[in-house]
């Protein structure tokens, strides 16, 4: 699974722009890993039976598949970062 970290406390020298973009950063990781999941379930880089298949051959095919939705979240994504994004901000205006 794609690693996310978790985002950086406010601190005063914490700038609004680079706050959003780490949020929209982190939105851009969470879309990838959703994206990740449904290439899975969608047999993405299932390779078929009869080459052996084995728990080596599921963890490289986790590998193409994390490399896939990068590329995909890189050239746009399917705009769910976008929402994700405000969904945060909206969420992070709120508790203060």
């Amino acid at each position: 699974m794609i690693p996310v970290a978790p985002l950086p406390a406010d601190t005063p020298s914490a700038t609004r722009p680079d706050r959003d973009a780490t949020l929209r950063q982190k939105a851009r990781e969470l879309e990838g890993v959703f994206l990740a999941e449904m290439l899975r379930h969608a047999g993405v880089a299932k390779l078929p039976e009869s080459f052996g298949g084995g728990a080596g051959e599921e963890q490289f095919a986790s590998f193409l598949r994390e490399a896939q939705a990068r590329a995909i979240v890189k050239k746009g994504g399917i705009g769910l970062a976008e929402h994700l994004f405000h969904a945060l901000k909206a969420r992070e205006n709120d508790s203060r």
